[in-house]
Protein backbone atom coordinates (compact mmCIF):
# COMPACT_ATOMS: atom_id res chain seq x y z
CA UNK A 1 0.00 0.00 0.00
CA UNK A 2 1.28 3.43 -0.92
CA UNK A 3 1.53 6.20 1.67
CA UNK A 4 -1.05 8.36 -0.16
CA UNK A 5 -3.58 5.52 0.07
CA UNK A 6 -2.97 5.05 3.79
CA UNK A 7 -3.27 8.81 4.33
CA UNK A 8 -6.55 8.90 2.37
CA UNK A 9 -7.94 6.05 4.49
CA UNK A 10 -6.77 7.65 7.74
CA UNK A 11 -8.39 10.97 6.80
CA UNK A 12 -11.58 9.47 5.27
CA UNK A 13 -10.71 11.42 2.13
CA UNK A 14 -13.72 11.32 -0.22
CA UNK A 15 -11.66 12.67 -3.10
CA UNK A 16 -10.21 9.15 -3.50
CA UNK A 17 -13.61 7.42 -3.60
CA UNK A 18 -14.01 5.38 -6.79
CA UNK A 19 -10.26 5.64 -7.42
CA UNK A 20 -9.46 2.76 -5.08
CA UNK A 21 -11.14 0.59 -2.44
CA UNK A 22 -9.59 -0.97 0.62
CA UNK A 23 -10.34 -4.41 2.01
CA UNK A 24 -9.78 -5.41 5.63
CA UNK A 25 -8.45 -8.95 6.11
CA UNK A 26 -9.71 -9.30 9.68
CA UNK A 27 -13.35 -8.50 8.82
CA UNK A 28 -13.53 -9.58 5.14
CA UNK A 29 -15.18 -6.25 4.28
CA UNK A 30 -14.16 -3.67 1.69
CA UNK A 31 -14.79 0.07 1.87
CA UNK A 32 -14.36 3.41 0.18
CA UNK A 33 -11.49 5.59 1.45
CA UNK A 34 -14.11 7.94 2.96
CA UNK A 35 -15.72 5.23 5.12
CA UNK A 36 -16.37 6.53 8.64
CA UNK A 37 -15.85 3.10 10.22
CA UNK A 38 -13.05 2.55 12.69
CA UNK A 39 -9.58 2.72 11.19
CA UNK A 40 -8.19 -0.79 10.65
CA UNK A 41 -4.59 -1.75 11.23
CA UNK A 42 -2.48 -0.91 8.21
CA UNK A 43 -1.15 -4.48 7.94
CA UNK A 44 -4.72 -5.78 7.56
CA UNK A 45 -5.47 -3.66 4.49
CA UNK A 46 -5.34 -4.68 0.84
CA UNK A 47 -5.89 -2.08 -1.87
CA UNK A 48 -8.03 -2.74 -4.94
CA UNK A 49 -8.49 -0.53 -7.98
CA UNK A 50 -11.61 -2.40 -9.06
CA UNK A 51 -14.26 -3.30 -6.48
CA UNK A 52 -15.05 -6.51 -8.37
CA UNK A 53 -11.53 -7.71 -7.59
CA UNK A 54 -12.31 -7.31 -3.88
CA UNK A 55 -15.50 -9.33 -4.30
CA UNK A 56 -13.64 -12.05 -6.21
CA UNK A 57 -11.10 -12.17 -3.37
CA UNK A 58 -13.91 -12.98 -0.93
CA UNK A 59 -14.66 -9.55 0.56
CA UNK A 60 -18.16 -8.18 0.96
CA UNK A 61 -19.13 -4.52 0.59
CA UNK A 62 -19.34 -2.41 3.74
CA UNK A 63 -22.85 -1.86 5.06
CA UNK A 64 -21.93 1.65 6.19
CA UNK A 65 -20.19 3.27 3.18
CA UNK A 66 -21.78 1.12 0.44
CA UNK A 67 -18.77 1.00 -1.89
CA UNK A 68 -20.87 -0.35 -4.77
CA UNK A 69 -23.55 2.32 -4.32
CA UNK A 70 -26.12 -0.31 -3.40
CA UNK A 71 -27.33 -1.77 -0.12
CA UNK A 72 -25.78 -4.96 1.22
CA UNK A 73 -28.16 -7.91 1.37
CA UNK A 74 -29.21 -8.68 4.96
CA UNK A 75 -28.43 -12.40 4.65
CA UNK A 76 -24.91 -11.59 3.50
CA UNK A 77 -24.50 -9.22 6.42
CA UNK A 78 -25.80 -11.76 8.94
CA UNK A 79 -23.38 -14.32 7.53
CA UNK A 80 -20.54 -11.87 8.08
CA UNK A 81 -21.74 -11.14 11.63
CA UNK A 82 -21.73 -14.89 12.32
CA UNK A 83 -18.15 -15.10 11.05
CA UNK A 84 -17.13 -12.28 13.38
CA UNK A 85 -18.85 -14.01 16.31
CA UNK A 86 -17.28 -17.39 15.53
CA UNK A 87 -13.79 -15.90 15.15
CA UNK A 88 -13.96 -13.64 18.22
CA UNK A 89 -16.15 -15.46 20.77
CA UNK A 90 -13.27 -15.54 23.28
CA UNK A 91 -13.16 -11.74 23.46
CA UNK A 92 -15.37 -9.34 25.35
CA UNK A 93 -17.52 -8.79 22.27
CA UNK A 94 -20.12 -6.16 23.11
CA UNK A 95 -22.84 -5.16 20.68
CA UNK A 96 -20.97 -1.89 20.17
CA UNK A 97 -17.76 -3.72 19.23
CA UNK A 98 -19.66 -6.11 16.98
CA UNK A 99 -21.30 -3.17 15.20
CA UNK A 100 -17.87 -1.59 14.64
CA UNK A 101 -16.47 -4.79 13.20
CA UNK A 102 -19.53 -5.41 11.00
CA UNK A 103 -19.66 -1.78 9.86
CA UNK A 104 -23.20 -0.98 10.98
CA UNK A 105 -25.12 0.66 13.78
CA UNK A 106 -25.84 -1.26 16.98
CA UNK A 107 -29.62 -0.99 16.83
CA UNK A 108 -29.87 -1.81 13.13
CA UNK A 109 -27.49 -4.75 13.49
CA UNK A 110 -29.51 -6.19 16.36
CA UNK A 111 -32.78 -5.66 14.48
CA UNK A 112 -31.59 -7.24 11.22
CA UNK A 113 -29.88 -10.13 13.00
CA UNK A 114 -32.97 -10.98 15.03
CA UNK A 115 -35.21 -10.63 11.98
CA UNK A 116 -33.03 -13.00 9.93
CA UNK A 117 -32.15 -15.58 12.61
CA UNK A 118 -34.82 -15.34 15.31
CA UNK A 119 -32.20 -14.62 17.97
CA UNK A 120 -30.08 -11.67 19.04
CA UNK A 121 -26.34 -11.52 18.32
CA UNK A 122 -25.76 -11.89 22.07
CA UNK A 123 -27.79 -15.11 22.12
CA UNK A 124 -25.79 -16.44 19.17
CA UNK A 125 -22.54 -15.52 20.92
CA UNK A 126 -23.66 -17.42 24.03
CA UNK A 127 -24.58 -20.43 21.86
CA UNK A 128 -21.10 -20.42 20.27
CA UNK A 129 -19.40 -20.08 23.66
CA UNK A 130 -21.40 -22.96 25.14
CA UNK A 131 -20.62 -25.17 22.17
CA UNK A 132 -16.91 -24.45 22.46
CA UNK A 133 -17.00 -25.03 26.23
CA UNK A 134 -18.69 -28.39 25.68
CA UNK A 135 -15.92 -29.44 23.27
CA UNK A 136 -13.18 -28.31 25.66
CA UNK A 137 -14.75 -30.07 28.64
CA UNK A 138 -14.90 -33.37 26.79
CA UNK A 139 -11.52 -33.13 25.05
CA UNK A 140 -9.29 -31.67 27.76
CA UNK A 141 -8.60 -31.85 31.46
CA UNK A 142 -8.39 -28.10 31.91
CA UNK A 143 -10.08 -26.60 34.95
CA UNK A 144 -13.64 -25.35 34.50
CA UNK A 145 -12.58 -21.76 35.29
CA UNK A 146 -9.84 -21.93 32.64
CA UNK A 147 -12.29 -23.20 30.03
CA UNK A 148 -14.73 -20.47 31.02
CA UNK A 149 -12.08 -17.80 30.45
CA UNK A 150 -11.06 -19.36 27.13
CA UNK A 151 -14.61 -19.11 25.82
CA UNK A 152 -15.11 -15.52 26.96
CA UNK A 153 -16.35 -15.65 30.57
CA UNK A 154 -14.24 -13.72 33.08
CA UNK A 155 -16.45 -14.80 35.97
CA UNK A 156 -16.37 -18.58 36.63
CA UNK A 157 -19.65 -18.51 38.60
CA UNK A 158 -21.43 -16.82 35.68
CA UNK A 159 -19.97 -19.36 33.26
CA UNK A 160 -21.19 -22.24 35.45
CA UNK A 161 -24.64 -20.62 35.74
CA UNK A 162 -24.98 -20.20 31.96
CA UNK A 163 -23.66 -23.72 31.32
CA UNK A 164 -26.17 -25.18 33.78
CA UNK A 165 -29.01 -23.28 32.09
CA UNK A 166 -27.99 -24.68 28.70
CA UNK A 167 -27.14 -28.29 29.62
CA UNK A 168 -29.05 -28.87 32.87
CA UNK A 169 -25.89 -29.67 34.87
CA UNK A 170 -22.67 -28.01 35.93
CA UNK A 171 -19.64 -28.18 33.64
CA UNK A 172 -17.94 -30.62 36.03
CA UNK A 173 -21.00 -32.89 36.18
CA UNK A 174 -21.21 -32.74 32.39
CA UNK A 175 -17.55 -33.70 32.02
CA UNK A 176 -17.81 -36.59 34.48
CA UNK A 177 -20.95 -37.94 32.79
CA UNK A 178 -19.31 -37.76 29.33
CA UNK A 179 -16.13 -39.49 30.55
CA UNK A 180 -18.15 -42.40 31.98
CA UNK A 181 -20.14 -42.78 28.76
Amino acid sequence: MENFEWTAIQNNDASYDNQFWYAVKSTHIFCRPSCPSRLPKRENITIYYDPNDAIEAGYRPCKRCRPLNQPVDNRTWVSEINTILENNYQQNLSLKELAYQAHGSQSYLRHVYKQETGMTPQQKLLEIRMSQAEIMLVNSDQAVAVIGRKVGFDNPAYFIQKFRQKFGKSPLQYRLQRIKA
